[in-house]
């Protein structure tokens, strides 16, 4: 399993990287400001059982 995914920010579509950290459970939710605009994004991260991960942002 990869150790980070990707999405991009709500507001001006930069790519926004998110660690993967199996220790912190299989649903994770985090604020992230954009590298780029800086406005914040709740980051999603879902680990499915068999490793496959799904990242998504929102405007925060």
């Amino acid at each position: 399993m990869k150790d980070e995914a990707s999405s991009n920010c709500e507001s001006c579509g930069e790519e926004i990287v998110a660690p993967i950290d199996l220790s912190a459970g299989l649903r994770q939710e985090y604020v992230e400001d954009c590298p780029a605009c800086c406005c914040p994004n709740l980051i999603h991260v879902e680990i499915e059982e068999d490793g496959d991960v799904r990242v998504w942002a929102e405007r925060e």
